[in-house]
């Protein structure tokens, strides 16, 4: 698979949510670092098993799912794009955040109703959409396997992936789907160990641009763009 970049929303490196996700995921994606050590009462290989997509896809909410880049286009366009992009961009209020299970995984969720941030998702997903490569015929196999709508099917097709538009929800993932056990045991574990921010006021302040240099590996954060319109 060639290497992926995705266009997410990630805090601030220094941030402390930004700080506790990467300890509870056990990898840092803006430094490539892996982190020992347990969580919140929780031994950290269980821990780890229960979130191995999660930590390697790195925190984060999608925006702009992962892609390779269109015939012709470059990262350093990418860049540039990004940069214009966020010159001219406002930031996004969330407000505080909640832990919820969403299709089985653990999440962090804003209240749901914010139309400015579905309009700001769904901005960006048709602004860059000119630098994705179409789906290869077995990744949109893959896809449409996964019991979607009719509407998702017609989105995957548009655009790779079926969860933009009217059908985004933001959420940032802490955990692989879990049964019934784990997801009691680590929902109270989450809300143990994200208290201390979930009264925060969050704002979508900046786009953060992730890197799969390989299919398979670990995301990177390897830039980004602080929204300022």
């Amino acid at each position: 698979m060639p290497q992926r970049f995705a266009i997410y929303y990630a805090p601030d490196a220094n941030d402390v949510l930004w700080d506790r996700a990467t300890i509870w995921l056990g990898s840092d994606p803006a430094n490539s670092a892996l982190i020992e050590g347990g969580v919140a009462g929780i031994e950290r290989t269980r821990l780890l098993n229960l979130t191995q997509s999660a930590g390697r896809y790195g925190f984060h909410a999608t925006i702009k799912p992962p892609m390779a880049l269109a015939t012709g286009r470059t990262e350093a366009e990418l860049h540039a794009a990004l940069e214009d992009f966020a010159a001219a961009t406002a930031p996004v209020t969330l407000g505080p955040l909640h832990i919820a299970s969403l299709d089985g995984f653990l999440a962090l969720l804003p209240q749901p109703g914010n139309a400015a941030l579905q309009d700001f998702a769904a901005l960006v997903v048709e602004r860059f959409e000119p630098f994705r490569a179409p789906l290869d015929s077995r990744s949109r196999a893959a896809r449409a396997a996964n019991g979607l709508s009719e509407r998702q099917l017609e989105l995957l097709d548009a655009y790779g992936y079926p969860y933009v538009l009217e059908q985004f929800q933001f959420h940032m993932t802490l955990t692989d789907r879990l049964n019934d056990e784990d997801h009691r045991e680590l929902l109270d574990a989450a809300r143990t160990w994200f208290g201390p921010v979930l009264d925060e006021e969050f704002t979508l302040d900046r786009l953060a641009l992730y890197h799969e240099p390989e299919g398979g590996l670990r995301f990177r954060r390897i830039a980004d763009f602080m929204l300022r319109g």
